[in-house]
């Protein structure tokens, strides 16, 4: 009974193609006939390249064709765009002589703002650091008005200006400089201790600064004395020490000049060759144009329609030779030697702006400019006069 009903074995199915182990097998065992045309194109068609997938997105599984040119490891770095790797620190060249980046300037609560940390702003800093423009950070007010008072200083320049229009304005008033200078010592002593007690305590110096930090630049702020106190002592010298005419220009030479060479010189200094750190040509220029134009409207202009050549100028509308030099030219009379009147007043022009030029340039000792710019200029214009007067 069981032979009569045995289930029949499941019987076996050849596929129209063989599988990939019959077809090894069948590979390994049978050897078909090959003719010639058939071995060249065996031997001229190459291997295909096996692509490896970088990545599962649908750009990168389409094909793609890769050069069969042998690339060895440098050569792969230098066209990606790295650097060869050094053999002894394992490294990129670029990346180990490369400097360490420094860390960002941390504020009170020690996070990284990136500006200057008030605690950077050291004195050997501050003497190599260009004072055009100053770092951003210091001074809240400069951060609301970063182009108005920041970058083009309009507050402390419209200042600056102001005190050669007030000082012209007192001269054509008929007020003499000997008693203008007491005024200037009896209100310079306190705003310079004002200034040092606030580098002595710093909630006191954060006051001052929020309330006149529009009149000062940020090198100021934690190391340097307020540039006000530099002006009114320049002021003061050159009215106190100096003939009348000379010392009112060394007050207009820097109210003027300096600031006709600062504008100019964040404006074009950049296009111009630079004379010194923080100095260009474009800046001296303007100085030195500014400087003649202000002289030759003082002595030419203001001083005739109001007082006239007073007894205590230097300058009387007159420039003549030395003794000596006209004894080695051998001219006899002094009218030879003698130029008066516009020429003359061309003369001390020109003289007077070379003079503005070169004070505002030279780096006397690392003394604020606002000091040495009229000391310097009133020198120069005492010692031509006192030679040519």
């Amino acid at each position: 009974m069981s032979q009569q009903y045995q289930i029949p074995g499941t019987p076996r199915v050849t596929s129209p193609s063989p599988t990939p182990s019959e077809h090894a097998e069948t590979k390994d065992s049978y050897f078909a006939p090959i003719t010639r045309s058939a071995a060249s194109k065996r031997v001229s068609s190459p291997t295909p390249i096996a692509e490896e997938k970088d990545s599962d997105s649908d750009l990168e599984k389409r094909a793609r064709t890769r050069s069969r040119s042998p690339k060895t490891a440098a050569k792969q770095r230098r066209l990606s765009g790295l650097s060869a790797v050094t053999p002894k620190s394992g490294m990129p060249s670029t990346a180990a002589s490369r400097p360490k980046k420094k860390p960002d300037p941390m504020v009170s609560n020690g996070t990284p703002n990136g500006h200057l940390s008030p605690a950077s702003a050291a004195s050997s800093y501050w003497r190599e650091f260009s004072r055009s423009p100053s770092p951003l950070g210091l001074i809240p007010i400069h951060r609301h008005w970063r182009s108005f008072i920041h970058r083009h200083e309009i507050p402390r320049k419209a200042l600056h200006v102001s005190i050669g229009f007030f000082t012209l304005h007192l001269y054509t008033r008929g007020v003499q400089t000997s008693t203008i200078h007491p005024y200037l010592l009896s209100a310079l002593i306190p705003i310079a201790s004002v200034d040092y007690l606030r580098h002595r305590f710093a909630s006191f110096n954060r006051i001052y600064v929020r309330f006149l930090g529009a009149l000062m630049r940020e090198s100021e702020v934690n190391e340097k004395y307020n540039g006000v106190i530099w002006y009114m002592l320049g002021v003061w010298v050159v009215l106190r020490f100096f003939p009348k005419d000379v010392g009112t220009m060394g007050v207009m030479l820097l109210s003027w000049c300096d600031t006709a060479a600062s504008t100019l010189g964040r404006l074009y200094g950049r296009y111009t060759p630079r004379i010194r750190k923080g100095k260009s040509l474009a800046g001296s220029a303007g100085a030195a144009v500014v400087g003649v134009l202000t002289a030759g409207v003082f002595w030419g202009l203001v001083v005739p329609r109001y007082w006239g050549f007073e007894e205590s100028f230097m300058f009387k509308g007159t420039l003549s030779l030395p003794e000596t030099a006209r004894q080695a030219l051998g001219w006899t009379g002094k009218g030879q030697s003698t130029v008066t009147g516009w020429l003359a007043i061309g003369i001390i022009s020109l003289w007077s702006g070379f003079v503005a030029s070169a004070s505002e340039v030279v780096d006397l000792w690392g003394l604020d400019d606002n000091l040495t710019i009229p000391v310097l200029s009133g020198l120069g214009l005492w010692g031509f006069l006192k030679v040519f007067g």
